[in-house]
C-alpha cells in the first residue's frame, strides 16, 4: 500500500470515527429530559421545568372554547387524585387551533379557577407549532420519544420523574380514561 492511499484510508477513518462520534452525540441530545426547559409561568414569571424532577407531569395544551374543554374536569380531578403521589398536571395555554383560546393569561387563569375549580399549574399562552413554539414544544414534538404534530387542544403528554416521555394521547383520550390513570399509576410507584 502506498503511503498515499495509506494516507487517505486514515483520514476516511478518522473522518468516519468523528462523524460517529457526533451522531452518537446527536442520540444523546434526542434523550433529553422536560427537566431542561421551561415555559412562562401564567403570572409571567419563567418556571423552570426542573422543579418537577421525582414527580410525575401530565402536560396538556389547554384552550377555553374547545369541544373538549370540559376535559379541564377531568384533569382537574385526575390531579387532585394523585397530587399527595407526585402528580402535577401542568395546563399550557394555546390558541393554534381554531383561536379557541383568545382570552389573556389573566382571563384564561379566572375562566379556570371559576368554572372548572382548576388548582393545578397554568402556564402562560404559547404556541406550539410554527416559528414561535417554545422549545420545549419543539423537542416534544421533533425530538422526543413520541414525536409528531400537535393536532388539536388538549393533547397530553405523560411524563416520568426524570423528565422522560412516557407516553402520549390524543385530545379525545379523557384524562381519567382507565389507561392514562393506570401509566399515571405506574409511573408513580416508579423509581
Amino acid at each position: 500500500m502506498s503511503t498515499r492511499t495509506m494516507a487517505w484510508a486514515v483520514t476516511v477513518a478518522a473522518l468516519a470515527c468523528c462523524a460517529g462520534a457526533q451522531g452518537v452525540r446527536a442520540e444523546e441530545k434526542k434523550v433529553a429530559s422536560i427537566h431542561e426547559f421551561s415555559l412562562k409561568g401564567n403570572d409571567g414569571k419563567d418556571q423552570k421545568f426542573d422543579q418537577y424532577k421525582g414527580k410525575v407531569v401530565l402536560l396538556v395544551n389547554v384552550a377555553s372554547k374547545c369541544g373538549y374543554t370540559p376535559q379541564y374536569k377531568q384533569l382537574e380531578a385526575v390531579y387532585a387524585k394523585y397530587k399527595d403521589q407526585g402528580l402535577v398536571v401542568v395546563g399550557v395555554p394555546c390558541n393554534d387551533f381554531g383561536g379557541q383560546e383568545p382570552g389573556t393569561d389573566l382571563e384564561i387563569k379566572q375562566f379556570c379557577s371559576t368554572k372548572f375549580n382548576v388548582t393545578f399549574p397554568l402556564m402562560s399562552k404559547v404556541h406550539v407549532q410554527g416559528a414561535e413554539t417554545p422549545p420545549l414544544y419543539k423537542y416534544l414534538t421533533a425530538d422526543s420519544p413520541k414525536p409528531g404534530k400537535i393536532k388539536w387542544n388538549f393533547e397530553k403528554f405523560l411524563i416520568g420523574k426524570h423528565g422522560e416521555v412516557l407516553d402520549r394521547y390524543e385530545s379525545k383520550i379523557k384524562p381519567d380514561d382507565p389507561a392514562v390513570t393506570k401509566a399515571i399509576e405506574d409511573a408513580l410507584k416508579a423509581k
